[in-house]
């Protein structure tokens, strides 16, 4: 995430993926130190094919990156880590951001009359 206040859409996104307690614990563990799928999984308790999903998501969110790495024995490994953001929630920043929310038409949102 940038520097910048972020726009209503990046809020809602960033928000939303932070709205679970698996990536929650996924980004305070990275935060901690860089980790690969594997070690994190078993760290956290929970399957690679689940981390691999959450791991997705918080990268299309920006909040965590993965580099490809190879092993001593040749393996391939993705490194995770978290990329620092800071985001600060107050009401004057949530009506800045309302301002370039994106929203739907109304006529395109489900019970909506037309």
């Amino acid at each position: 995430m940038s520097a910048s206040p972020p726009t209503g859409d990046e809020l809602v996104r960033v928000l939303a993926t932070l709205a679970n307690p698996h990536r929650l614990r996924i980004v305070a563990a990275l935060a901690q130190e860089r980790a690969y799928v594997s070690g994190l999984a078993r760290q956290l308790g929970i399957s690679r094919a689940l981390l691999q999903v959450h791991l997705r998501k918080l990268a299309a969110a920006g909040l965590v990156t993965a580099n490809l790495e190879l092993s001593e024995d040749g393996k391939a490994m993705n490194y995770y880590e978290v990329e620092p953001f800071v985001l600060t929630l107050t009401p004057q920043a949530i009506t800045a951001a309302v301002e370039t929310l994106t929203v739907p038409d109304s006529t395109e949102q489900p019970g909506a009359t037309r």
